[in-house]
């Protein structure tokens, strides 16, 4: 089945805007979101949440999952089967710290959100492991935010 296509601007933001937006973010959320970092399990801001709502990339605001992929993992990060779109996440191979893994990045700004594992529940099979430092939790009801201005905050 063919995916239509996301309608946000997934062109990355010039060195300039990114700087900008990287300067804006905490001594952790910079070594993570920049430097392929990790928090430590069961800490982060958004594993317990359990509201309606979308989780946007902190660094540029693509969107990155949707509350209704979110499932209890058990592993101590943000979990979902299934990203907000396919287009949305990038993966590269990621052979660090003698282990073989699947790292997801931000399509738009290339910041460093987690790994996907094939352990998850159905319908995918997947488990998207996030850092909550890579991201921002957006309520349904509320417009997302927009850094790179690009009038992107009225999609669904």
């Amino acid at each position: 089945m063919a995916q239509t296509p996301s309608p946000y601007d997934l062109s990355p933001p010039d060195e300039a805007r990114l700087q900008t937006l990287a300067d804006a973010l905490s001594p952790d959320e910079r070594r993570i979101l920049l430097n392929q970092g990790t928090e430590p399990p069961f800490c982060g801001g958004l594993l317990d949440n359990h509201e309606d709502g979308c989780y946007v990339c902190r660094l540029c605001a693509l969107p990155l999952f949707s509350s209704a992929c979110k499932f209890e993992s058990g592993s101590g990060w943000p979990s979902f089967y299934a990203p907000y779109h396919p287009d949305h996440i990038r993966e590269l191979a990621d052979m660090s710290h003698g282990m073989r893994r699947v790292e997801i990045r931000c399509a738009r700004c290339d910041g460093h959100l987690g790994h996907v594992f094939p352990d998850g529940p159905p319908p995918t099979g997947l488990r998207y492991c996030l850092n909550s430092a890579s991201m921002q939790f957006c309520h349904d009801d509320e417009p997302k935010p927009d850094p790179l201005k690009r009038g992107e905050t009225g999609f669904l």
